[in-house]
């Protein structure tokens, strides 16, 4: 046990010790009839404490359901160490429990691995629990290290992700130790939190290439097929895949972490659970920075699809402008618009032997190629279709080969965003609006976007809302509670190296003295940076740009690039780019960018 728990370095070695002990502490409070004052255990009659399982749950888990793959185990052995007592200044957990400390271990890939239960519902949270799982990835010096940043990539398998591209998000670890924190239903490889739907996913090209009511239906049952297979693989645990409980589940790996305020990075949907967080917790943020930002405030559906359809049609101008200033594209000096509207003109177009591709399927094919990444293939399709070869052009459009097991993925997401979805005669009305706002290829996404929650149901739900999210931290900073005031207030008197002097090796792993350097910092700016990219079409800029609005104080950094470009470009091995560049100034020492501040599309230039 000894050899699992130290790492060897000194830092790693003290804050192992401190988890044992605690770990230590907890059993011999559960053993002795008495204890001193300080070391009681948690009693169960006293709101927001743990309490112990119920009778017919499995270490706080409910049992899986007999016969289902990828239900809910128990945890394992040793994965959690006992309750520890919070840290001087560190608030508890959402409902006020006593933050567990995490049992780190490696895992590979220079990674340690964790486990997190949480309750399936936070408004009962002494009800049935799941797990989450957590990866760190600890700062390069132990001794410089700023304490944690917790990360979410997105709603697709985290630490996975972080496996196949380190480089994208390895350069934090020059100053953090990165917590990766994976979403509900969601884990590593052969992880036991892992939600196994046994129905694949269909894939929403299907609505684009065939119209009509049947396909309609047809597309509904199949996907209404895939979330029960979702509820029966998750047994009571799909009651909690909503943004809302994994709010919750994020201020428990704060508390976990012996944090007084979180510091975060989300990407993706990984930025709805920020949005969720700042609704919820908008005096425990420290720093947060957001891209790919999905606008979970906007409350109509119509005006989302428009969102899309718009972000689409830009997107294609930007294909169009690139091309033309590419030396060597396939077009020539053929305009990339006028030749796309040859083609829908002239189709349907041979593709190979027997094969014909029509408008629609001409559209769907542009529409997958217009991601920056694509361009180049894009262009060649286009080319080689107006010379009479329209088979890339079909390649293009073919829809994804159904893979089962599924993930939980897309149920989230329509519990979150659209938990009523459109009839389709309704539906075409909307669509036809759609045609005069985006002509060329924008309309033909609004299919996409509905067809992705089509026959499944809305229930749990975390449905949008409008109003603010959460304070800056000027404004926190004259509100008392848990805000920044009060965590300063409770650092007076701290050693120089806990306000904010050199790095102290209790600061290296979230000591007690690294709550009152994070104080120190907060209150000095904005504690919230929203990253917009001028071509993303998942997250469209201009949505992106209400959910900053809607953050008093936030700050905002344009760039040129698509959707997750700070991950791109680090996988890419781009390392001083603006948009980087002002990231990290603003996690680091909470320097925004300046007031309009535009970084190019840094993506790009490699196509050209």
């Amino acid at each position: 046990m000894v050899a699992t728990l130290f790492r060897g370095d000194a830092v790693g070695m003290v804050q192992r010790v401190i988890q044992a002990a605690a770990v230590l502490a907890a059993a011999l409070a559960a053993s002795v009839p008495a204890t001193p004052a300080g070391l009681a255990a948690p009693k169960v009659d006293v709101p927001g404490e743990l309490d112990a399982p119920r009778t017919g749950v499995l270490g706080g888990l409910a049992a899986p359901e007999a016969g289902v793959p990828g239900g809910l185990a128990a945890p394992e052995a040793g994965v959690l160490g006992g309750p520890a007592a919070p840290r001087a200044g560190v608030p508890g957990g959402p409902a006020g429990s006593v933050p567990v400390v995490p049992v780190w271990r490696g895992c590979g890939h220079g990674l340690e691995c964790a486990k997190l239960s949480v309750p399936v519902d936070w408004a009962r949270p002494r009800g049935r629990r799941t797990e989450i799982d957590l990866a760190r990835m600890p700062a390069r010096d132990p001794y410089g290290s700023l304490g944690p940043l917790v990360v979410s990539t997105g709603s697709g398998p985290v630490i996975q992700g972080v496996r196949a591209r380190p480089d994208a998000v390895s350069e934090l670890a020059r100053w953090f130790d990165v917590v990766f924190v994976e979403t509900r239903g969601i884990g590593d490889h052969g992880s036991a939190a892992t939600v196994r739907c046994s129905v694949p996913q269909p894939d929403p090209r299907r609505l684009q290439l065939t119209p009509g009511a049947a396909t309609w239906r047809a597309y509904a049952r199949d996907n209404a097929a895939y979330d029960r297979s979702c509820r029966i693989a998750a047994g009571p645990a799909y009651a909690g895949l909503t943004s809302w409980q994994v709010a919750h589940d994020l201020d428990a790996v704060r508390a976990a972490l012996g944090q007084p305020r979180l510091r975060y990075f989300g990407n993706a949907y990984g930025s709805v659970y920020g949005q969720a967080y700042l609704e919820l917790y908008p005096r425990r943020v420290e720093r947060m920075y957001l891209e790919g930002v999905p606008d979970h405030g906007q409350t109509s559906v119509g005006r989302r699809l428009i969102a899309h359809a718009r972000a689409a049609e830009r997107q294609l101008a930007a294909f169009r402008a690139w091309c033309a200033g590419r030396m060597g594209c396939p077009l020539g000096g053929d305009d990339a618009v006028k030749v796309l509207d040859g083609l829908l003109e002239r189709a349907p177009l041979a593709a190979g032997p027997g094969r014909r591709v029509d408008g629609r399927e001409v559209v769907v094919a542009v529409l997958a190629g217009l991601v920056p990444q694509r361009w180049p293939e894009l262009a060649g399709a286009l080319a080689a279709a107006e010379a009479g070869d329209a088979s890339g052009l079909a390649a293009m459009a073919a829809p994804g080969q159904p893979v089962a097991p599924a993930m939980v993925t897309r149920a989230l997401h329509c519990h979150d965003f659209m938990p009523v979805v459109p009839g389709y005669r309704r539906f075409l009305a909307m669509e036809s609006r759609l045609r005069t706002i985006a002509p060329r290829v924008g309309w033909l996404t609004g299919r996409h976007e509905v067809g992705r929650c089509l026959g499944i149901g809305g229930r749990p739900g975390w449905p949008p809302r409008t109003g603010a999210l959460g304070v800056d931290g000027l404004v926190t900073a004259g509100r008392g509670g848990d805000g920044p005031s009060a965590a300063a207030r409770r650092c007076e008197g701290a050693p120089a190296a806990a306000r904010g002097g050199a790095a102290s090796p209790g600061a290296a792993r979230g000591g007690a003295d690294a709550g009152c350097r994070s104080a120190s910092r907060a209150g000095k700016g904005p504690a919230v940076l929203v990253g917009i990219g001028r071509l993303d079409t998942e997250s469209p800029a201009s949505g992106a740009a209400r959910v900053a609005g809607r953050i008093p104080g936030a700050a905002v950094l344009w760039h040129g690039d698509g959707h997750g470009a700070y991950l791109q470009q680090g996988a890419a091995k781009l390392r001083a780019t603006c948009l980087r560049s002002r990231v990290h100034d603003f996690l680091v020492n909470g320097t925004p960018p300046r007031a309009r501040t535009r970084c190019p599309g840094e993506l790009t230039v490699p196509l050209r």
